[in-house]
């Protein structure tokens, strides 16, 4: 029987979470997480599922998702920080569904030698796919496929299988649909006992042990591979997560430049010098640079947003193409004739400020009926925003020419009003 959530229940466990976080300090949660927290309804009521509507349990794994995603460094996790010769064998990819319709998070056992890799790398990997997944199908179940088809004792990685129940037990609520053993020789039955034993009683029900000629009853010839006995010939190659991309602007060499909500695309690109945003209401300043000052121990950025109009409310939105890199409050909103706003850009640690000359910022705004708009209704507009009229202001990263003993001094680009600031 599937378990109704209600508004007010999710509302609740909101509010339950903002007065834990008085107590335990916003710093302990991902800007990311926090926001997501506050607008994605969905994402909490798959914790409130996970435990059939029980708040004290759903707010308890709620923490402890938050605290670990900080700490594991979920958020910051994307191509360029992984091992990706390891990802590229193939050892786990998803592909195909389930007749449920959810996809298959596929771990090709016989490829994995425990013990050859650093761990470390090993679980960043699984979490990769895990996140890749999520935004695939906006947090829709999956269900874990293990193929053991001619796996032997040194292709079994306790541990590591451990590992995978663990997070879907504890981090990834309501995200587990099936767990299909395939091909498990007698010898290796202690593994049934382990995944057994770490699930819930409830949960039991999930694991089926299929042949290839039973496969068909959890997941259909057309979505099986032909390896399991399916029709499907598909081979893993990898490929780079396609993320959302905003209007391609135009720029050189007829490349585009991707801007994305989470995490990085590639093809980057230098932006046209021509200057931009004259006849739009949202004025920016600075006009196409943003620049970084040290604060503490952080690199941190303002802009100033301005609705120039006097009768026209707007909205706004700021995109970025690594959105790995930046923290970004508040990355959207909206703006009363003559209002403004100002923007702080973070650069997080753990990246360096050389390269920032490849980082882009993009600035949209578009007309609004009123400013009076929930975090929920302005992720929603956003979301169906394509018919829209938005204007789009580009804005390119530099990096200041000293940073050394307290000072910081800075040259904003030449072409773009000279504007210079220094600051001592």
């Amino acid at each position: 029987m599937t378990v109704e959530i209600s508004t007010k229940q999710i509302q609740e466990l909101r509010s339950s979470f903002f007065k834990d976080l008085q107590t335990k300090g916003s710093s302990s949660v991902h800007p990311d997480d926090l926001e997501r927290i506050e607008s994605n309804d969905d994402w909490l009521r798959r914790f409130l599922l996970h435990h059939d509507s029980n708040e004290k349990e759903a707010l308890n794994m709620l923490w402890d998702t938050v605290l670990w995603r900080k700490e594991f460094k979920t958020n910051e996790i994307n191509e360029s920080n992984l091992n990706m010769d390891f990802i590229k064998e193939g050892v786990f990819f998803y592909h195909g569904r389930d007749i449920d319709g959810c996809s298959l998070f596929i771990f090709k056992s016989k490829k994995h030698i425990k013990g050859q890799l650093d761990f470390e790398d090993v679980k960043r990997t699984v979490i990769y796919w895990l996140e890749r997944l999520e935004r695939l199908d906006k947090g829709k179940s999956v269900s874990i496929f293990f193929d053991m088809e001619g796996c032997g004792l040194s292709n079994v990685d306790m541990e590591l299988i451990k590992y995978i129940i663990h997070v879907f037990k504890h981090y990834y609520p309501n995200f587990l649909n099936y767990i299909i053993i395939l091909e498990m020789a007698w010898i290796l039955n202690a593994l049934f006992k382990v995944i057994k034993a770490m699930l819930p009683e409830k949960a039991v029900g999930k694991i089926k042990m299929v042949k290839k000629n039973d496969l068909k009853l959890y997941v259909e010839p057309d979505q099986a591979l032909k390896c399991w006995g399916g029709n499907d010939n598909y081979v893993f190659v990898f490929e780079s997560e396609e993320r959302e991309v905003v209007n391609s602007l135009p720029v050189p060499n007829n490349k585009k430049v991707h801007f994305a909500d989470g995490s990085p695309t590639t093809d980057y690109t230098n932006f046209s010098d021509k200057e931009q945003g004259d006849g739009d209401i949202l004025k920016v300043q600075p006009a196409s640079v943003i620049t970084f000052i040290k604060e503490g121990g952080e690199l941190v950025s303002t802009l100033e947003l301005y609705n120039s109009d006097n009768q026209i409310n707007i909205s706004y939105k700021m995109k970025t193409t690594s959105p790995e890199k930046f923290r970004v409050r508040p990355s959207a909103g909206c703006l009363e004739p003559g209002g403004s706003a100002t923007i702080t850009v973070t650069l997080l640690s753990g990246f360096q400020l050389g390269g920032l000359s490849k980082d882009k910022f993009l600035v949209m705004s578009m007309p609004v009926d009123s400013t009076e708009l929930s975090s929920q209704e302005l992720v929603d507009l956003w979301k169906n925003a394509s018919n829209k009229n938005i204007s789009q202001h580009r804005l390119r990263c530099a990096q200041g020419d000293e940073i050394k003993n307290g000072s910081f001094q800075l040259e904003l680009d030449r072409r773009s009003d000279h504007y210079v600031t220094t600051l001592l």
